[in-house]
């Protein structure tokens, strides 16, 4: 690939290996911890460490992404969450890794992960245009290419726990931010939107505040911007609850082991992708707002009863098929109602607000689970999961504000927003 295109491809290789060893972490940490110590609880506490600093840095992210440069937020972040989990299968090896030293090396990794990603999050549009290619079919583009990153990592996960340990998949995940950062660091050289913002007016603690400010201010005069975040917020919650100890617990007991859960989330990631890929090549002819909602229905509480009423694989594989299907398509609408709507001025602070806002149930999505696993069980904590996902779900279908959906593509000036869509919120719906 030469010419202009090779930005917009060298940050979706970049892309494609960090969400590669996003899957690595989110099969092998909670697999670690499950084997290390025994107890859904304490597996569900790490999973709390590593997501609670995600919602801090996310808050207050935005206008430093920018300040910085998006191109050494990026490296940065991979740098540093490569050192971090490359530290817990070598202070492990050594029996020197505490439990609390396990909790804040995960910590560390959710403090610098979200600005990372949301620095190439927001460059689509600007490699996008200097690619000529549209920004729909960019946006399609770089969800089918996460879909399919998270797939492939998912089956590695699986299988490369089942073989060599969750200790050697770690250290594979550690490899993954490192070439993800080298791609960033030689790849997007001299790409002005990638580079910090000069043009703005001195450093300062209040204008730093003013710049978080218009995020926020931004985000709360849409209500269907404010519905979607409020949304995802729950689900996110419930989707970490589901990755980080419900389909562990439920694997670890009934499905055979780690296998299972590369097995599941691979058949989910690859249907994901062919989701994506056909909503990029026919969605421009469907209502927005009416596919997200059955999308959501599909993609959401069904894969928890069926969870909760068998034990045999078979059934929750076909499930998680149909679930990837409709989730594949969330992504590309949040995505594309983001960059039609936020100017890119305040693309990286609203991106920061709204990924703060639908991480902030995550810390207790996986500790909320874990408890209740211990209390009442897995089948019922299932159930009550599942049972408020489909409620959440309904939101779409029930409140006027989001018929605001199939208004899309008026462009907006950068005082201020009609009904903008998040941008995290479109890498964030799925189990």
């Amino acid at each position: 690939m030469s010419g202009p295109r090779r930005p917009l491809g060298t940050l979706l290789a970049a892309e494609a290996v960090s969400v590669t060893g996003n899957s690595l972490t989110l099969i092998g940490v909670p697999w670690f911890a499950l084997q290390s110590t025994g107890s859904p609880g304490r597996a569900g506490l790490v999973a709390f460490c590593a997501t609670l600093p995600v919602v801090v840095s996310a808050l207050a992210g935005g206008p430093v992404i920018d300040r910085i440069g998006r191109r050494r937020v990026s490296v940065a972040s991979d740098l540093v969450c490569a050192l971090a989990l490359a530290a817990i299968p070598l202070l492990h090896g050594a029996g020197r890794l505490d439990f609390w030293m396990l909790c804040a090396l995960m910590g560390v990794t959710g403090l610098f992960h979200a600005p990372g990603q949301t620095a190439r999050h927001v460059l689509v549009p600007d490699l996008a245009e200097g690619a000529g290619t549209t920004l729909a079919r960019a946006a399609s583009l770089f969800d089918a290419v996460s879909r399919g990153a998270r797939m492939t990592g998912a089956a590695l996960a699986g299988v490369l726990i089942a073989l060599l340990g969750a200790e050697t998949v770690l250290l594979l995940d550690a490899v993954t931010f490192g070439l993800s950062a080298l791609l960033v660091l030689a790849g997007l050289r001299g790409v002005a939107a990638a580079e910090p913002r000069r043009d703005g007016p001195p450093v300062s603690a209040a204008r730093y505040r003013a710049e978080l400010r218009e995020g926020y201010a931004f985000v709360l005069r849409s209500r269907l911007l404010l519905g979607i975040t409020l949304m995802v917020m729950v689900t996110n919650g419930l989707n970490q609850a589901w990755s980080s100890v419900l389909l562990p617990v439920h694997a670890q007991r009934n499905l055979g082991g780690a296998a299972a859960i590369g097995l599941v989330t691979a058949v989910f990631g690859g249907c994901a992708l062919l989701g994506a890929l056909v909503y990029g090549a026919v969605g421009h002819r469907l209502r927005r707002r009416p596919v997200f909602t059955v999308a959501f229905l599909l993609g959401g509480a069904p894969l928890y009863v069926v969870a909760a009423l068998t034990d045999d694989v078979t059934p929750l594989v076909v499930t998680m098929a149909v679930a990837g299907l409709g989730v594949g398509t969330l992504n590309p609408i949040l995505t594309t109602l983001m960059y039609e709507r936020v100017p890119d001025a305040l693309r990286s602070r609203v991106a920061g607000v709204t990924t703060a806002g639908v991480l902030m149930t995550m810390p207790l999505g996986g500790v909320g689970a874990g408890l209740l696993v211990e209390g009442a069980g897995l089948a019922p904590a299932l159930l009550a999961v599942g049972a408020v996902y489909f409620l959440m779900t309904l939101t779409p279908a029930v409140f006027p504000s989001w018929r605001e959906m199939d208004g899309a593509g008026a462009a907006l000036s950068s005082s201020g927003p009609s009904c903008p869509a998040p941008g995290r919120a479109a890498r964030t719906p799925r189990p």
